[in-house]
Formats: structure tokens, sequence, C-alpha cells
């Protein structure tokens, strides 16, 4: 119905962007929402599982596209997505996975490590090793 579409649009954070549309939730987008950027396409998709409500959400690189305001605003619609169900989460920016229950760590030996971001960074493994790359690159770039 129309007001489940517009509870899934409010719900990834889609609802305002979508109203200033020229024709709102009817404008033509182009294929493949050409005419969307990459978080407004994003929270189009997010809106989409909203309304699917799947017992399973796989997340491959959800944010990896986006600059760091889309992002944070994606996270969190993710976030809310998630909860209740399971969720397999595909990340390399470990901002996207830190809140998870439990985190598994992969490389070309396969799982390497194991837990939720306190624990891997408290081992100093490779999960720590990545993590402060990516708060070092924050940091000086």
């Amino acid at each position: 119905s129309d007001s489940e579409v517009e509870e899934a649009a409010r719900a990834a954070s889609a609802l305002g962007f979508i109203r200033a549309l020229p024709e709102g939730m009817e404008t033509l987008v182009g294929e493949r929402g050409v005419k969307l950027s990459g978080g407004q396409k994003q929270r189009i998709a997010i809106a989409r599982m909203f309304l699917k409500d799947p017992p399973i959400l796989i997340l491959d690189e959800a944010t990896s596209s986006l600059d760091t305001l889309s992002e944070r605003a994606i996270r969190e619609s993710l976030e809310a997505l998630s909860r209740g169900r399971t969720t397999f989460v595909i990340a390399h920016r470990l901002a996207t996975v830190r809140h998870a229950a439990r985190i598994l760590v992969l490389t070309e030996e396969g799982i390497v490590e194991e837990g939720s971001h306190d624990e891997l960074v408290g081992r100093r493994g490779v999960y720590w090793q990545l993590y402060t790359a990516q708060v070092e690159s924050l940091l000086v770039g």
C-alpha cells in the first residue's frame, strides 16, 4: 500500500529526498536510477528491504561508495533494519560492522579471528591492524 511504501522510505531515511523530487514518489529516475546519487540509490534499496521484510539480510559492501554523511545515515537505517533478524555484513570499512554482535575476520586462509569489536581490538591481531590503519587514514587524510 502507499502508506507501507511511505513508512519504508521513512525508515530508510529516503522520504525527505523523495518528497523533494519533482513528482515525489511518481518521479521517473531513469534506468537503474541513473538520475539519483549513490546515497539515494542505497536508501531506495534499503526501503525495498524494509518492504520485503526478509528474515535474513545479506549486505555486501552496502556503504562502500558513499561519502561520510550518506554512510552514517544509511548505516543507521541498516541497523534499524537488522534488528530482530540474522544479518550478514560483508565490509571493508570496519565502522560498518563495529556494533555487530559477532565479527568474523577473513583472509585468504579463511576465518582467522572471531569476536566482538572490543574483543578483536583487544587481541591486537588482523582486525586490530585493519582497524588501526583505517583510523589513522581518517586522521591523516
